[in-house]
């Protein structure tokens, strides 16, 4: 029953054409950057490597598919939350802005199963995304800009070999999978608060903001805050770029992401399987 509501669910959700524009706005944002680097690409490398042409030789193919997929990621993190948040934000209250919500719950299952049958389609959907981000990405800009070592500024200057980017750049994509279930999550569970499809864009979008600044605020008296903000650790797939990772750290970073998503996937069920759905 579980997994026949699913494919319902999943089948609504991608007859909606709202659904599609997360995947082409990935698709179009990806291919307008890369087609850009084709052109402006050199000019933004020896920018970024202008001061290192003193101490270090730099030789072979810099600017390759690596270093741009990795200067996409850094680009389209940004974006995607939005993108997310307007086709989850919609899963639960999208079904009471059609008047739906009653013919739904006529099926036989609870509101439990319900609630578990959507919010598995929607992460199936953010799981679409990411992936999708991770095969244009990195295959486009293989094929334009043929493969090398990636060079990084991040707590100073790594070079990692390119033997080694496959295994790091499908870390980083699984651990940012994680971060936009979390993003996910939250517009869920105001999807099952709200009744206006609006609402749950609004304010998960509004909390990803908000916390997305203190956590990145370099002043003292929001330090406290940080490690109770999920934003915290949403960034920390760059950690796989770093020239020795923190295995440790970005693993508890994963593990209290992963237990956002599981308390934000509880407390949707609570709170729908206590609403009013007769009025």
């Amino acid at each position: 029953m579980f997994l026949k509501a699913t494919y319902i669910e999943l089948f609504k959700l991608f007859r909606k054409g709202r659904s599609y524009i997360g995947i082409m706005a990935v698709i179009i944002i990806i291919v307008l950057i890369e087609v850009g680097l084709i052109s402006g690409g050199q000019a933004l490398l020896d920018t970024l490597t202008n001061n290192l042409g003193d101490s270090f030789y730099l030789q072979g193919n810099l600017l390759n598919g690596y270093l741009v997929a990795y200067f996409a990621l850094n680009t389209l993190w940004i974006h995607i939350p939005i993108l997310i948040v307007i086709v989850t934000g919609d899963m639960v209250a999208g079904e009471y802005s059609a008047g739906t919500i009653r013919l739904v719950m006529t099926r036989p299952v609870t509101r439990a199963v319900f609630i578990t049958s959507k919010f598995c389609a929607a992460m199936l959907y953010v799981s679409l995304l990411v992936i999708i981000l991770g095969i244009v990405s990195l295959g486009l800009g293989i094929m334009l800009f043929g493969k090398g070592d990636l060079i990084v500024l991040l707590n100073g200057i790594s070079i990692i070999p390119e033997t080694e980017l496959p295994a790091r750049f499908f870390m980083a994509f699984l651990y940012g999978l994680i971060s936009m279930w979390m993003v996910g999550a939250l517009a869920f569970f105001f999807s099952c608060i709200s009744e206006n499809s609006l609402t749950p864009v609004l304010a998960s979008m509004a909390i990803v903001i908000l916390f997305t600044i203190l956590s990145n605020f370099e002043v003292a008296f929001f330090d406290p805050l940080k490690p109770f903000l999920f934003t915290t650790y949403i960034g920390k797939w760059r950690s796989f770029f770093e020239f020795t990772p923190s295995t440790s750290g970005i693993y508890n970073s994963g593990i209290i992401l992963i237990l956002h998503i599981l308390a934000l996937y509880l407390l949707s069920i609570i709170v729908f399987g206590k609403k009013d759905i007769t009025t």
